[in-house]
Order: C-alpha cells, then structure tokens, then sequence
C-alpha cells in the first residue's frame, strides 16, 4: 500500500501552466439498447479521477440517456441497438484525439458485437480498460491482447470465462491463479473481489481497500472508469490498475460510513476527490 499511495502522490502533481488535455482524453466504448448506467459510470468515475475529457460512443439510445445525466459527459451515438463492426469505422475517426479508451460496460453479448471487438482489439494501439461484456468476445480470441497496454478487470464468474479455471476461496491460490493467467494471456488482470489481485504475471499486488456494502451493480464499472483515467495519463498499466483499485477500495469505505446497505455505485462519485485530495 505504501508503494501505491507514492505513485499516487506522484500521479496528482500538477504544475500551475497547465492546459486541457495535459492529462489525457478517455473514450468510452459501451451500452446498448437496454444496458446505459455501465458507460456512465465509467465517464463520469474517469473525470472525477482526473482526465481532463471523456466522450462515450454508444448505441443512439443509451448515448442519448447518458448524455442527460450531466452536462459534463459527451456522448457520439452509434446507429442501431447494439455495436457492430460497421460502427468501427467512426469510433477510429473519434480515437484520433484519444489517449485511452474504456470497452465492455452493457455492451451485451450478441455476436456482432463480439466480433467488434474482436476487431477494435486487434488493431488499437492505445492503451485501455477490458471489462465485463468485452471480456467474453476475449475469451473466444486470447491472442488480441497479448503484449498491449491493456487492463482486464474481470469479477470471478467472468475470469472463469476468460481462463476456463475457476477461483479458489483460498487467497494464496488465488494469486497464484491470477498471476499464471497474467503470464500466460501477456496482459494485466485485476481480479476484482474482497480483496482485489492485480497481476502482470511477475508483480502480484494485493488491494484491501473496500467494504462488503460495495456488492451493489456498478461499482465495478467506478473502478474501470479510474483505470481508464490513469491509463489515459500515461501511467503504465499495472500502475494504473493498483492505484485505481485502492481508490475506488478507499472511495468505497468512506461511502459505506455514510450510506451502508444503501450504498449506491453513484455514491462512490463524491469519495473519489476527496480520497485523491487526502493523498495529494
């Protein structure tokens, strides 16, 4: 912990001449017809943690509710009710400007989508986030994200999906696990739970920040949003992924004092400054 809470220290220093897009710009890649809080999330945990712009592509009706959540978030609609590789062609076009990206949050799992991407994996170059529905197109394709900058940041069901083993309740199994699946898939894994494990298949960091009230839907998608803004700053992957997971952990903590079986994912929002501010 004392390691990460001098990265932190370090990530949140800012000179006096600075200007917009110094620390970075996120895209969001997520939502469908039915699913928008995901992407949402995302945004808005990313621009509470720091980035200094986000957009979300979306399918036409989850971008337009999202886009009547908080004048701060951007939305770039995509035609249809679900991703497809047609819509790849306009999302590249939006990532010109973009120094991370964030997919997966109520995607939905139809195979079109899958495919998508598969494809939007295959060929991306920046840096970013693979959480919930992306991380089953991955599962049907490993080899996408070998050697790239990205963080998969699966609960337990989903990192049975993706590693075809399932997660043992004891914790020195549990890092051992993580840890071979890091080395073998070439990527990080933040394996989120009680306490979390991060890996890149030769560091293994154990997160304990966090409370039993953070079971609530979305609280997840906080947490990729925070990696996605670190990421989007040009912190290196496990960096971001243990720092981000100790935030939305600490984030968690002070809302479930206020908040306990109420704690909603949307509480976590307010924390996230205050747990960066009590680092800086």
């Amino acid at each position: 912990m004392v390691e990460v809470i001098k990265e932190l220290k370090n990530i949140y220093k800012r000179k006096k001449d600075v200007h917009k897009y110094d620390f970075g710009s996120l895209l969001i890649i997520g939502g469908s017809n039915i699913y928008s809080g995901s992407p949402a999330f995302n945004a808005l945990a990313a621009l509470r943690s720091g980035v200094d712009l986000v957009e979300v592509c979306a399918p036409e009706r989850s971008a337009n509710i999202i886009a009547s959540f908080s004048p701060d978030l951007i939305t770039r609609p995509l035609k249809g009710n679900f991703l497809k590789r047609d819509h790849l062609k306009q999302i590249y076009k939006i990532l010109e400007n973009k120094t991370g990206f964030v997919i997966g949050g109520g995607l939905g799992r139809e195979k079109e989508t899958f495919k998508a991407v598969q494809k939007f994996l295959s060929e991306t170059k920046l840096p970013g986030v693979i959480d919930a529905d992306a991380i089953y197109a991955v599962a049907e394709k490993k080899d996408i994200i070998k050697r790239k900058k990205f963080v998969i940041t699966p609960h337990s069901f989903e990192f049975y999906i993706l590693s075809g083993e399932p997660v043992s309740e004891d914790l020195e199994e549990r890092k051992k696990l993580v840890k071979k699946v890091a080395k073998e898939l070439k990527t990080i894994i933040l394996l989120k739970g009680n306490i979390d494990i991060i890996s890149d298949g030769e560091r293994t960091y154990l997160n304990k920040t966090g409370t039993p009230f953070m079971t609530k839907g979305g609280t997840g998608d906080i947490l990729a949003g925070i990696t996605g803004s670190l990421l989007a700053r040009k912190i290196e992957p496990f960096e971001s992924a243990c720092c981000a997971a100790y935030i939305n952990g600490r984030s968690g903590e002070i809302a479930g004092i206020k908040f306990g079986e109420g704690l909603l994912a949307s509480d976590l929002l307010e924390e996230i400054p205050k747990v960066i501010g009590r680092i800086r």
